[in-house]
């Protein structure tokens, strides 16, 4: 028979055992703080005018980068304003397709021209600021080879792979009866958080995985992040809301460079004072972690699978979720291992590795240049 002693013993492993969660109102009271700090923490433009007048290096690509924007912004609305009402419903079929002409021979390639350099200019502006931050641990440097160079032609296109899906899944949300309005403008400040802070976690060798988690995890605060910023793209339309945020983007790379997001440890966001130092977890009513790029992501594998089918024949394992694009993003791609293999044959690190499978247990390489048979 089981003593009464044992028996409490034992209730109080098994409760010891069972997690300890926040109450509803201290998680959302927690969460509230966190979107606070992000709205507060995108509002820092007294660390933008710091860095800009401090460095003459930002200061020169954030002068560049605006005039470049105010051009496209001046030749948007140089259409709308100007050119449209004097050809509306004017009899002449030139008059009336004068605005194709202007889109094509223009505007669009200005815009073009525009993203190219902006995202030249953000990238060095996003250098150099995390160089003055954190002094010389500033981000791995891709090595200028052939392979390097298509590496970064490939994370160039599968960034450009992401905006487009962005966009599109941005505009699918929009077409939502009633709320549809609502829920893409929360997806964009999410979206606008993501590239704002993607330069400091590229800087960091953070994975396209980790960069995502680490974003979800913290939902409250990149949303509130991002609110500014959605909310300047939503005061034209097309092509001039892209234009706004390319004119503020160098702006919010600066800011989430020196952000502090919060929290820490999203499982454990409001540790036990206590000496036991129990794990507190929010509520299980609020998630954790939002799941808001998982149509994007998996967008992102549907593109990158059927662009990559004719170098992936051969290849049968299965892949988890984002592991295709993620392959891509850094340039370790089926299709880039082709590419390089075809015209250098492989690379030096592979022929290297590969004959030191192949070397006996002395590890002295065999002295005739031909490979026996397995």
């Amino acid at each position: 028979m089981q003593s009464p002693y044992s028996y409490s013993h034992q209730h109080q492993l098994s409760r010891s055992a069972y997690p300890t969660f926040l109450s509803l109102q201290e998680t959302i009271k927690l969460q509230l703080t966190w979107a606070s700090r992000g709205v507060l923490e995108a509002f820092r433009w007294d660390v933008v005018v710091k860095t800009a007048t401090s460095d003459r290096e930002i200061r020169s690509n954030i002068l560049k980068s605006l005039l470049l924007n105010s051009l496209s912004l001046t030749s948007i609305y140089a259409f709308d304003l100007l050119l449209q009402p004097l050809v509306h419903n004017h009899p002449s079929w030139l008059h009336r397709n004068v605005g194709w002409f202007y889109r094509v021979l223009w505007l669009f390639p200005v815009v073009g021209v525009s993203y190219y350099l902006n995202s030249s200019w953000c990238n060095l502006i996003a250098k150099r600021s995390f160089i003055l931050q954190h002094g010389n641990r500033a981000a791995h440097q891709q090595p200028v080879t052939y392979h390097g160079m298509l590496t970064m032609l490939a994370t160039s296109a599968y960034r450009a792979v992401m905006i487009l899906t962005s966009v599109i899944v941005s505009l699918a949300l929009g077409s939502i009866p009633f709320v549809g309005s609502w829920i893409s403008f929360a997806f964009m400040c999410w979206v606008n958080a993501y590239y704002c802070f993607e330069f400091v976690w590229v800087a960091r060798n953070s994975s396209l995985a980790q960069r995502v988690r680490y974003l979800e995890e913290r939902w409250a605060y990149y949303f509130a992040f991002g609110f500014p910023s959605a909310v300047i793209c939503t005061c034209g339309s097309g092509l001039a809301n892209a234009a706004f945020f390319a004119l503020m983007f160098p702006a919010f790379i600066i800011m989430a460079m020196h952000a502090r997001p919060v929290p820490q440890d999203p499982y454990n966001p409001a540790p036990s004072t206590e000496s036991t130092n129990t794990v507190r977890f929010p509520s299980p009513l609020i998630p954790i972690r939002m799941p808001v790029f998982t149509i994007v992501i998996w967008l992102n594998d549907l593109i990158v699978r059927v662009l990559s089918v004719g170098g992936s024949a051969g290849v049968r394992h299965r892949r988890t979720t984002s592991d295709t694009t993620e392959q891509v993003e850094e340039g370790t791609g089926v299709e880039l291992r082709n590419i390089s293999r075809t015209v250098r044959g492989p690379p030096p690190a592979v022929q290297a590795r590969s004959l030191g499978d192949r070397l006996p247990s002395n590890r002295k390489a065999p002295i005739s240049g031909r490979r026996k048979k397995d």
